[in-house]
């Protein structure tokens, strides 16, 4: 888990961090839609999970965009070497559990070592059968809605600079297939500016 410390006096959104670092609540939350036919395509002709398909896309996007590997300690900005992701994992009882799943650039590792995972934590009955740093995403897949925002229960006592990526329904228009993806992002260390630049970088992987 490779990271260094960001030099914020010579940080052009210097002034933006201070700013926002002092809100009790410096998360704010932009809901888009993206197009996933492609990508469904291509996992039907290659046998591939779409949500593993989708989950890595949306890391390789998280890990080329500097500004989503910036986390928060202590009043210092670490920039991390790379992001995995926290994700939810919907059991077949209705309950869920967190997992842990690293990030691999190859999708065919990246595959296998998620199936291996997301197994681990179905046959659990722990909520959180697995640990992690903040050098992650919170990912949560909401499959039976199609919806227009969403928020996130978390302790504001705690010190918490994660985005939060969550998917929706699949839903089929015109010959075409797409999800609302929701961002939620600290302030202190992005603007909507790089959550354009995320939508953009996941529907390019998605396409790819």
């Amino acid at each position: 888990m490779g990271y260094k410390y960001l030099n914020i006096e010579k940080w052009s959104r210097k002034d933006h961090f201070l700013f926002f670092s002092k809100f009790e609540e410096p998360f704010f939350g932009i809901c888009s839609r993206v197009d996933c036919t492609k990508a469904i395509q291509t996992c039907k002709n290659n046998g591939y999970s779409f949500f593993q398909f989708y989950l890595h896309a949306c890391l390789q996007a998280v890990n080329s965009i500097i500004d989503f590997r910036y986390r928060i300690q202590e009043g210092k900005v670490l920039v991390y070497d790379e992001i995995g992701a926290s994700s939810t994992v919907n059991r077949p009882n209705g309950t869920f559990g967190f997992s842990y799943i690293p990030f691999e650039r190859d999708f065919i590792q990246f595959s296998s070592q998620t199936t291996t995972i997301l197994e681990e934590v179905r046959n659990s009955k722990e909520l959180l059968p697995s640990g992690s740093a903040d050098n992650v995403i919170h990912f949560s897949v909401l499959p039976w809605l199609d919806f227009t925002s969403v928020s996130h229960a978390r302790p504001f006592s705690a010190e918490d600079s994660c985005p939060k990526i969550t998917i929706g329904k699949v839903i089929e228009h015109n010959g075409k297939s797409s999800f609302a993806v929701s961002i939620h992002a600290h302030h202190a260390l992005m603007d909507g500016y790089h959550i354009g630049l995320f939508v953009e970088a996941f529907q390019n992987q998605l396409d790819s």
